[in-house]
């Protein structure tokens, strides 16, 4: 299973969010910048983030983001699901829960792989908390910094 740019770079604005916004509202233009994810795209993943109730915006003249809940709240999951919908490693109306009948369901020998994917895939994501990325960014960040590098979290490999 391959996530599309819409979880991979939803997932590092979250990140960047969380970590920037501690303080204060976050600027989209901020993010952009930072993860090099155009702001245009970025407005597009932030709606859908804001309707799943991960992040909320606030108006005015210092008006950005800001997490909906608090980081501990909040798993890998729930912000992939919001930007990918399911996390399903194929279309298997046994796996979905679907009303939807498969007429091979009864002799598919495939869907027991395809079930123990999607469910090692939803369970490692749904056990991964946002509070967990955080703690990681802030240790790349401190390593950086004693090392004489420029302290903050680029973009990911996972481009």
């Amino acid at each position: 299973m391959k996530l599309s740019t819409k979880g991979r770079y939803g997932l590092r604005a979250v990140v960047d969010l969380a970590l920037n916004s501690e303080d204060e509202a976050v600027a989209l233009s901020s993010i952009a910048e930072r993860q090099g994810i155009s702001i245009s795209y970025l407005e597009q993943l932030i709606a859908k983030l804001k309707k799943a109730g991960i992040v909320n915006s606030i108006r005015g003249a210092q008006g950005g983001y800001v997490l909906a809940r608090k980081p501990e709240e909040i798993s890998v999951g729930d912000i992939l699901r919001a930007l990918e919908g399911d996390l399903n490693p194929v279309d298997c109306a046994e796996i979905e829960g679907s009303s939807n009948t498969c007429v091979g369901a009864n002799s598919c020998v495939t869907k027991y792989v395809w079930m123990r994917i999607s469910d090692s895939i939803n369970n490692t994501v749904d056990t991964m908390l946002l509070s967990e990325l955080l703690e990681e960014g802030r240790r790349i960040t401190n390593e950086s910094a004693s090392e004489g590098r420029e302290p903050r979290i680029k973009p990911s490999c996972g481009q």
